[in-house]
């Protein structure tokens, strides 16, 4: 399931290199917040799921500049950028791209030629993506967990490298389709995009239509890539490893460890892909930080964000209205730090 794990983060140089991540970090939030008002949590998050190598699964009501935010992220890292409006009647190949049919001029032969889709590019943004009906949204699948495409018997590689960011309105119900768990699995952290506070909101009405001072690109996409490097040799202990294992198998109702309050409110818990997600974003967050070693305090801090989106709650959660963010706070509860 999973490659040889790099080096461990350590020495001179990677010393000098979280310097620089957490430089890099500063610089980038500077540049987003030129256009972006509040929203900090969002994007800590944003940049957790980046330089974690994950995708991300923005979910929040229209207006929440959620489109502005992740185009505003594609000018300041310089990637190439890719935007699908999701609705009912697009087509897998609309996303991916397909075989046409070509006649040489010359010799009169024909002969497919493929001709790539939007999802040729660094950075795609999957704009309501619950529109579309779950076989076009599968479209993506190979894509964000292989990095590559098949169309007509031939597998081609995307570019590197390569983030699915997608947004999901939560409040309409008709014309919208529920996304297939394989697919909720493959993003990295799903991030609640809520309301401003009220600072934030004057400011937002007074700024009006305008979208805000011009993006500086900050890294290069090989910057990029050299930085999620970093953070998938930074350390993670056994005793964190330990915890992230206790919390995947407390989610799970047929595991004796699984908290008799929190076993009748779910069908299903979080896999092991959850768990090897989770603990690359607790690596992300300490090096964004600056700090060479990933905490349980990482861990917890990321638990709802990275697992929420993969709990299947039981019919008695959703007819007691209880969300699954609240099944994953009585989860940290039973799995003490």
């Amino acid at each position: 399931m999973t490659s040889a794990a790099p080096a461990p983060a350590s020495g001179a140089d990677d010393r000098a290199a979280l310097a620089a991540l957490a430089a890099s970090r500063e610089r980038l939030v500077e540049q987003l917040h030129r256009r972006i008002v509040g929203q900090q949590n969002v994007i800590d998050l944003l940049l957790v799921c980046l330089f974690g190598g994950g995708h991300g699964l923005f979910v929040g009501v229209p207006g929440l500049a959620k489109t502005l935010l992740v185009s505003s992220l594609a000018q300041a890292l310089d990637l190439q950028f890719s935007r699908v409006q999701f609705t009912p009647d697009l087509m897998p190949s609309d996303i991916t791209g397909s075989e046409v049919l070509e006649e040489d001029q010359a010799t009169g032969k024909r002969h497919f030629r493929f001709v790539a889709g939007p999802v040729f590019c660094n950075l795609l943004l999957a704009d309501e993506i619950n529109r579309s009906p779950p076989k076009t949204q599968a479209a993506l699948l190979q894509a964000m967990q292989e990095a590559r495409v098949t169309a007509g018997g031939k597998t081609h590689p995307l570019p590197q490298p390569f983030h699915v960011f997608a947004t999901q309105n939560p409040i309409e119900q008709e014309g919208t389709y529920a996304l297939p768990e394989a697919q909720l699995d493959r993003f990295h952290v799903q991030i609640a995009v809520r309301y401003p506070d009220a600072d934030a909101e004057r400011r937002i009405v007074a700024l009006g239509i305008d979208p805000g001072l011009a993006i500086t690109p900050v890294l290069t996409p090989a910057e990029l890539m050299a930085h999620q490097a970093l953070v998938r040799r930074i350390p993670v202990p056994e005793s964190v490893v330990a915890h992230v294992v206790a919390l995947l198998r407390a989610t799970r109702p047929g595991e004796p460890s699984c908290p008799p309050a929190v076993r009748e409110l779910l069908q299903w818990g979080a896999g092991p892909r959850a768990g090897q997600q989770l603990v690359a974003a607790a690596q992300a967050r300490a090096a964004l930080d600056g700090r060479p070693a990933v905490t349980i305090t990482d861990v917890r801090a990321l638990a709802e964000p990275v697992l929420e989106h993969r709990l299947v709650r039981s019919f008695a959660a959703e007819s007691r209205s209880v969300s699954a963010g609240e099944i994953l706070k009585r989860v940290l509860d039973a799995v003490p730090a």
